[in-house]
């Protein structure tokens, strides 16, 4: 089992970890723990480094693999043996720009429920740049522009952001946990993350975010379509 170190604190730019298997053919390597969010939920992957001491690999992509994490190296340098200890660090520019953008979707996110009460259909992220498909039948540049305005005054409000990682049943008691039409939450497991935007959006994340929406800056709506009857993207 990899412990995602992530997963509380998402600031995190630099750890320590043993390495406990490797897949010589696939260049990758497990590790005990770890700070490299492996994509998931719409949110790339994180790059970085691994070293040793004596040699220093990149970490070109990372992945999820049942309860570990693989991280796969790139070049041709013999990978870190198994027991071996290491030390990780992100490419923090881009987490960083990746985390203010899945913040500013989720601030997009609770605005349109609360105003709207329109759920989430689809949605994939970028650095910096993302989009979400929501229930909506109709939409117009007013709206959109409505929607933006009321986004930005949110993210004026340097509101406060909150992790907690809760007991399944506790978080399921939580009304409006899931805001996308389609649960995406695996059966079975026996906790959930959660991530607050205080006053405005509680729902159920494994992602990474920052601490206050004031980080994640002026968030602009730059279009929108419509992707069926009852789908619309922006």
């Amino acid at each position: 089992m990899t412990e995602l170190l992530y997963h509380t604190d998402s600031y995190l730019q630099e750890f320590s970890a043993r390495v406990t298997a490797l897949d010589e053919a696939a260049r990758a390597v497990v590790l005990d723990r770890t700070a490299f969010y492996p994509g998931g939920g719409g949110q790339p992957c994180d790059f970085g480094t691994l070293s040793n001491g004596k040699t220093t690999w990149t970490v070109e992509k990372t992945k999820k693999d049942g309860d570990t994490v693989d991280h796969f190296l790139a070049g041709t340098d013999p990978l870190p043996q198994t027991g071996q200890e290491v030390t990780g660090k992100l490419d923090w520019a881009r987490r960083y720009r990746l985390m203010r953008t899945h913040t500013a979707m989720h601030i997009l996110c609770g605005v349109i429920f609360r105003d709207y009460g329109a759920h989430v259909t689809g949605g994939d992220m970028d650095i910096q740049q993302a989009r979400m498909d929501f229930e909506f039948e109709s939409m117009s540049r007013e709206l959109v522009e409505v929607i933006e305005q009321a986004v930005n005054r949110e993210v004026q409000k340097d509101l406060p952001i909150r992790v907690q990682i809760l007991p399944r049943e506790e978080a399921f008691k939580i009304p409006g946990l899931i805001r996308t039409k389609i649960s995406l939450l695996p059966p079975g497991i026996p906790f959930v993350r959660t991530l607050e935007i205080v006053g405005l959006d509680l729902q159920a994340d494994g992602g990474t975010h920052v601490h206050s929406t004031a980080e994640v800056g002026t968030i602009h709506l730059v279009d929108y379509k419509s992707k069926g009857k009852i789908n619309k993207r922006l």
